[in-house]
């Protein structure tokens, strides 16, 4: 090859070099910095960003190829909050300061890194890439930390720790999904990231089709970004995760008080029909003794599967059955679909056409999709009119007497499963294809469900979706879709919950059994004792499958369901209680190993990554359902068997023996548990004695008890009841502090137990059985559960005053 020749070949090597750059856009190097108040404006060679101090620990970037659109969001509520900041630029750097947080901007090129306030970096921009553009798709790249861990992003399947892997988020109907399928159902694009002793979290609020990489077929970069829309992601740091979850539902909002009777189990079924089989259901529940609040009607109870009708064959007046069900002490759930089937004469369909409501074509023709019904319009939910429409249509079923809206196929599910991406959406008045627009329309449904019941019904609704987006969490509980009947469906399940818990979702469930396919006796009966510590503890079967009730699996199975489930009952003051805290700092009722121990590796072992606490007192071991021994880890510190009284000490991996009737769970030492007494339902009253165990340990405690009618909105005002207990081994004292707010308690006594103290000199003091709790390790032929040999404890009744007390033991 001769010089002209070689010249040549160079210049097309860098001809095609450019060339390919050309297909991505960075950054670039920062042009004009202007810092005012607690935000810094930058333009850069090719963008436009925006760093603000959302407050001193949270850092948000907008970054755009084009001046920044004004702010709005589907999922944020909360405004910047007024912080003490101190922000300061030179010719290399901008730096930004709070007393929690230090965000650096580097100029050439520009690069973000945060800090904790002792100089440790915390995060940073990958050098190489930063944010960049390919075509209309933005990507932020994060240098990844030796050693570092991903949890979270919410409903997404796999292991606990995501490092390796890559998720897609676009709401996808996700029939009988694989145990590895992605995406499934909804969208939370927030996660987690850990490493040498630090922890952060990173909120990307964009509603296109993202991307999320943590290490997938690469070992230099983590990364997240969009099809579309700006860079927008919230920086979050803290010491410990609970209080990372607590700054990002500061964000995103956090749940109402859920009506008590939703705690409660429910029995559902796709479907049940007509009225005599739901009348039927809900008597054998009453007969056989197995505690339940809601039963739940699928899509045949509707004419023709048309929404907002009754099929009066099947259910000639649902009113009626309304009240009858009430009268047993059950609510009912129906399901709604978004899809308004096209056809002259429904009144549905008509007043929507009225009220120019649907999803639209560029040419302002009503889209068509087919689902259940036929050719079905779509209303626009996040059309502020629309949504007032879906709540007018609803007042007929707070007519009927309706508890609870289950809100299905808002993925959106059509057949076919191509929606197309030139559909119109309003927006709120900043128009939206549904490339935008399909992530956050289940969120939008779930709004308009949640406004129109509440309008509709006068007390608080129970809403269910299956599909949302990151802020679902201030309108309704969420499930995990159409699950197979497996054992490794049913772990799967666990994860997802726990994953959702650290997406700032409390209230989550899963079908106990499996919806597709038939669960096996062993399998059933381990799932229904997971579900009992579940938030949302439904048993769901899907059409053309076995029944599923407790009851069609044979006796054993029946007093293991009814065991677990008249536990779940007892346990409703801490349940309740619990889910108290989460509507107060977002807390997970179900919640991941990580967010209590996050830097012991063992619980990021895949023998172990199922394992987590339900609420802050219950370790939870879940296992398949014919397994005979397990595998478990103690995290650090004292752990007592929940039947048995015997101690656990942690930090140590053991092999436990498994049985068919007994799920392995554990009490955290220093755990205080408020308990009742047996109902068949959360209408019947308990006795008027509150039982409070207080297991011995080392470390001091605080557990906040809450009651509030269970059914309305007057808490808001202050009516509710609510004191502190207090733990202090130190002082051997337990203190139940000054009682909160105007209402007051369902019960005149407080029976406190101590589990663990061993002997004490108090004359006051009595030895019992703790008959409570029910053991359940054995059982007589009537299926009666019989207390455990030799588990004694130190008990005494006293009066529920109102006054703060103290108990010397």
């Amino acid at each position: 090859m001769n010089i002209k020749q070689s010249g040549f070949l160079v210049f097309l090597l860098a001809l095609a070099s450019i060339s390919t750059n050309a297909q991505v856009k960075s950054v670039g190097k920062v042009t004009s910095v202007n810092i005012h108040n607690q935000q810094v404006d930058i333009v850069t060679d090719n963008a436009f960003a925006t760093i603000s101090v959302y407050s001193a620990n949270v850092i948000r970037v907008r970054i755009d190829k084009q001046q920044l659109a004004a702010d709005f969001s589907y999922a944020v509520i909360q405004t910047p909050q007024q912080t003490k900041a101190a922000i300061t630029q030179n010719a290399q750097e901008v730096d930004i300061v709070t007393d929690s947080l230090h965000a650096r901007i580097t100029k050439i090129p520009f690069l973000v890194t945060f800090y904790t306030p002792d100089g440790k970096v915390i995060n940073q921009d990958e050098t190489g890439f930063t944010t960049s553009w390919v075509n209309e798709s933005v990507t932020t790249y994060k240098k990844m930390q030796d050693g570092e861990r991903f949890i979270g992003l919410g409903e997404k399947t796999g292991n606990l720790d995501r490092k390796g892997n890559g998720y897609t988020n676009w709401n996808t109907d996700s029939f009988g999904y694989a145990t590895n399928a992605d995406p499934i159902y909804s969208t939370i694009p927030f996660y987690i990231g850990i490493h040498h002793g630090i922890n952060y979290g990173i909120f990307m609020d964009n509603t296109y089709q993202s991307d999320f990489n943590f290490g997938a077929s690469n070992n230099r970069f983590s990364s997240f970004g969009a099809r579309g829309g700006e860079m927008n992601y919230y920086f979050i740091y803290h010491t410990h995760i609970a209080d990372i979850i607590t700054s990002y539902t500061a964000l995103t909002g956090r749940m109402k008080m859920p009506p008590l009777w939703s705690l409660g189990y429910q029995q559902n079924r796709y479907s049940y029909y007509p009225e005599t089989e739901v009348f039927r259901i809900a008597g054998t529940l009453r007969e056989k003794k197995i505690p339940a609040d809601g039963i739940t009607l699928d899509i045949h109870y509707m004419d023709h599967y048309k929404v907002f009708t009754w099929d009066k064959n099947r259910f000639a007046d649902p009113k009626a059955m309304n009240n009858k069900l009430k009268d047993m002490g059950f609510k009912l759930t129906v399901i709604v679909d978004p899809g308004v089937k096209v056809e002259k004469g429904y009144g549905t369909y008509e007043r929507g056409l009225t009220q120019n409501i649907f999803a639209k074509y560029p040419d302002s023709t009503n889209y068509s999709g087919e689902v259940w019904p036929g050719l079905c319009h779509f209303p626009d939910f996040t059309n502020p009119k629309a949504r007032a429409w879906w709540g007018t249509e609803m007042k007929k079923y707070g007519d009927d007497g309706i508890s609870g809206i289950w809100n299905d196929m808002n993925e959106i599910a059509t057949w076919g499963q191509k929606m197309p991406d030139n559909i119109i959406f309003d927006y709120d008045g900043k128009k939206a294809s549904n490339l935008q627009t399909h992530n956050v329309y289940a969120l939008q449904m779930a709004r308009a469900s949640y406004d129109g019941a509440k309008a509709a019904m006068g007390k608080r609704p129970f809403i269910l979706t299956r599909a949302g987006y990151a802020g679902l969490q201030r309108y309704s509980a969420i499930w995990t879709g159409d699950n197979r009947s497996e054992d490794s469906h049913m772990l799967l399940g666990v994860r997802l919950l726990n994953s959702l818990g650290l997406s700032g979702v409390a209230f989550t469930g899963m079908d106990i059994g499996g919806f597709t396919g038939n669960a096996t006796p062993s399998l059933f009966a381990k799932w229904i004792q997971i579900g009992a510590f579940n938030p949302y503890f439904r048993n769901h079967t899907a059409v053309n499958t076995k029944s599923a009730e407790p009851w069609t699996f044979g006796e054993e199975v029946l007093e293991i369901s009814r065991n677990y489930i008249n536990l779940r009952y007892k346990l409703l003051p801490y349940l309740y209680s619990t889910f108290y805290e989460a509507t107060q700092n977002g807390h997970p009722v179900m919640r991941s190993l990580a967010i209590d121990y996050t830097f012991d590796q063992n619980i990021y072992n895949e023998q172990f990554q199922n394992q987590y606490l339900f609420g802050s007192a219950f370790l939870v071991m879940p296992f398949e359902g014919d397994a005979k021994f397990g595998k478990v880890y103690f995290p650090q510190g004292k752990w007592y068997d929940l039947y048995s009284g015997a101690v656990q000490t942690g930090g140590e991996e053991k092999i436990i023996q498994l049985s068919s009737n007994k799920l392995p769970v554990y009490v955290k030492q220093s755990s205080i548990i408020p308990m009742q007494s047996l109902v068949q339902s959360t209408s019947q009253k308990p006795t008027d004695t509150l039982v409070v165990n207080v297991y011995q340990g080392e470390i001091p405690n605080k557990y906040v008890y809450y009651e509030d009618d269970g059914e309305s909105y007057a808490y808001e005002n202050g009516s509710f009841y609510k004191r502190t207990i207090s733990y202090d081994p130190a002082k051997k004292a337990i203190t139940f502090d000054k009682v909160e707010g105007s209402a007051a308690s369902k019960f005149n006594n407080i029976k406190l137990v101590l589990h663990g103290f061993g002997a004490t000199n108090k004359g006051d003091w009595n030895d019992d059985f703790a008959s409570y709790l029910t053991p359940i390790s054995k059982f007589d032929p009537q299926g009666n559960a019989n207390a455990a040999e030799g588990e004694k404890v130190k008990s005494m009744v006293i009066k529920n005053s109102s006054a703060q007390f103290t108990i010397n033991y």
